[in-house]
């Protein structure tokens, strides 16, 4: 038998009958008990005909709302991730206004480092973490945990502020968003891999897609939002800088709305179907669930649909280190583990390098402009606005529309392959792409956001929700994922640290030279990764039939 067999041996089973697939529904006065023997056979053979039905099954609004309640988490993980962004640019015109020469009305470069990368230390930790959860505790169990914190963390950050004993607002904000990471991390795999199991195999790819997409709303959401709480305390500003104190928490603070909305739906969201059969191993509440979600019986023979293990010999089998190193030392299964965790950590680098950056890139190219507090804010605002709408959104809703078609890899390798060269142009002809257009130097960057989108910055996240066996799906999951975020970390330690070597910003072209080698690590990695357009979920990992 496989290490994620779901039913152990022929052994004939006592199975007690229930009465609302005999004769209607629950309490019905004619419905009646019945005992039946069955084997294992005949609970594999309910098996598969409760996945057919999850794999088959007709697009509907279940599998929009879920698509929507998982994507809403998502509005919000970017929304906080980036907000950060604006907020640390404003806080330096609260914080550091009386800074003498190039330091005025600027964080600090360590600081700034230090509290963008909080989120992303955190989220290494919350994508481990929530990953094993998952598969140990089960989907349900935990989705929802995650979103309490983000929304918590987020709120406490926006009140962040000096402490009586020494510790500034910066350290503060530290430790709320290195926390706020936490959450965040366990978004990733906890989201995808329900959105995963519960869709069907032909739109499989766009729903996941579609969720990981309303990150793009979120980026834009965010500058959104502070440009008009910016315009709203504009007077206030003009007069008083300091007013500017308010705007960097309210701007950070509304972050929470869309997690309060999308909370409930979460913590009432059913285990998915794959994890109650194949690690519950509860053929019959597998079948409810699917009833419930989808409107569909797994079987309409009376004599098949209740089959279930009694509880006394029902033993879940919970996954296990040991049977996850006997898994993975197999080299074609480690391969592919290998494959989603270099290509995110590789994609990552360059991803945050440049959006979590983006101020500082359109300062560098003199798109911020000069003027008052309020004017060079607003305009780096709208500046990444145009970046996202022009880029980021497009990217990710072309990829949702075509990657069922196209496939994961294929876009996976457009991706790559434009990223290379667009970050070898902007790299290597920097200076004089700048001195000649400005506007051309913001064209490709916006073509290079516009590549990461449709490309691997969405498949690297699909994929790995695919391409695992349901015992260990969402820890590969995590791992991929957090391998993403150390790419993230580097990339932020990296550009600070090198940004200013040899002037102000004088760095950042081959910060972005450096950016194009990782997108040909990435390329070279993404033959080791699986194309899983078109199949079922158990066809990927060999799990169909249940036996080696």
């Amino acid at each position: 038998m496989s290490s994620f067999s779901d039913h152990s041996g022929k052994d004939a089973v006592h199975t007690q009958g229930h009465p609302e697939y005999a004769s209607g529904p629950r309490g019905n006065a004619h419905s009646v008990s019945y005992t039946k023997e069955v084997t294992s056979d005949d609970v594999l053979a309910v098996r598969q005909r409760a996945l057919a039905e999850i794999d088959n099954a007709k697009f509907g609004w279940f599998h929009v709302k879920a698509c929507l309640v998982a994507g809403v988490g998502f509005f919000t993980d970017s929304y906080d991730i980036f907000a950060i962004n604006l907020c640390s640019l404003i806080m330096g015109y609260v914080y550091y206004a009386n800074a003498e020469g190039d330091a005025k009305n600027t964080t600090p470069t360590n600081i700034d480092m230090w509290i963008k990368g909080a989120t992303q230390l955190g989220c290494i930790f919350g994508q481990f973490i929530f990953g094993y959860l998952s598969d140990r505790l089960g989907r349900k169990r935990i989705y929802g945990v995650e979103l309490i914190i983000i929304i918590v963390c987020t709120l406490g950050g926006s009140f962040a502020g000096n402490t009586a004993r020494g510790l500034s607002v910066y350290w503060v904000l530290f430790i709320w968003r290195f926390v706020l990471g936490i959450g965040i991390g366990g978004d990733y795999p906890v989201s995808a891999i329900i959105t995963s199991e519960f869709a069907t195999t032909k739109n499989r790819g766009a729903m996941i897609a579609a969720v990981f997409a309303m990150q793009g709303f979120g980026i834009v959401a965010a500058a959104i939002v502070a440009i008009i709480v910016l315009a709203a305390f504009k007077g206030a500003v003009d007069g008083d800088q300091q007013t500017l104190d308010y705007v960097w928490r309210i701007i950070m603070g509304l972050g929470v709305v869309p997690g309060l909305i999308a909370l409930y739906f979460r913590l009432t969201i059913p285990e998915t179907p794959r994890y109650t059969l194949d690690i519950e191993q509860n053929v019959h509440q597998a079948a409810r669930d699917i009833k419930t979600t989808i409107g569909k019986s797994t079987d309409d023979d009376t004599e098949s649909a209740p089959l279930q293990r009694p509880a006394a010999e029902n033993k879940v089998q919970k996954p296990t280190w040991t049977e996850f190193y006997h898994h993975f030392k197999k080299w074609k299964n480690f391969r592919v583990l290998m494959g989603t965790s270099v290509t995110w950590f590789a994609l990552d680098v360059a991803f945050y390098g440049v959006n979590l950056n983006s101020s500082i890139i359109l300062q560098a190219i003199g798109f911020s402009g000069s003027g008052t507090p309020y004017h060079q804010l607003l305009k780096t605002s709208a500046g990444n606005i145009i970046l996202n709408l022009l880029g980021t959104l497009p990217g990710y809703w072309v990829t949702v529309f075509t990657i069922d078609r196209l496939g994961r890899r294929t876009i996976q390798f457009i991706g790559f392959v434009a990223l290379l060269i667009l970050f070898c142009i902007l790299g290597f002809a920097y200076h004089q792409i700048l001195d000649k257009s400005v506007a051309g130097f913001v064209v490709l960057i916006t073509l290079a956001q516009f590549f990461q989108n449709f490309g691997p910055n969405t498949t690297t996240f699909i994929i790995p929700a695919e391409a695992f066996p349901t015992r260990f799906r969402s820890t590969c999951h995590g791992i991929s994922a957090a391998s993403g975020k150390i790419g993230a970390v580097i990339a932020q330690l990296g550009f600070f640290q090198l940004k200013n070597r040899g002037g102000k910003n004088a760095f950042i072209p081959h910060l972005i030279q450096i950016f194009a080698l990782f997108m040909l690590i990435g390329l070279v990695f993404t033959w080791f990764v699986p194309e899983t357009k078109g199949k079922s979920l158990e066809e990927l990992n060999e799990e169909s039939e249940n036996d080696d």
